[in-house]
């Protein structure tokens, strides 16, 4: 479980590292800069599909409640 998080933050990293090259330069390549772009998103979505909101699990673990009257 440990290896996909920090395979997760590894290519974020790589992604921005490779976006920011892409722009360093005088002239910008536009395809380096949408690789990085599109490499930091797929990392992002990633860590954001493991992620639970907390409204759902609240809802979850909330025993049902009927009233009587």
């Amino acid at each position: 479980m440990k290896y996909n998080t920090y395979l997760n933050y590894l290519l974020i990293l790589i992604g921005c590292i490779v976006a920011i090259y892409a722009q360093a330069g005088e002239e910008q390549d536009v395809v380096i800069l949408i690789l990085g772009i599109i490499i930091l998103m797929f990392g992002l979505y990633r860590i954001s599909s493991t992620l639970s909101s907390k409204k759902q699990s609240k809802e979850s673990h909330e025993p049902n409640q009927k009233d009587d009257a």
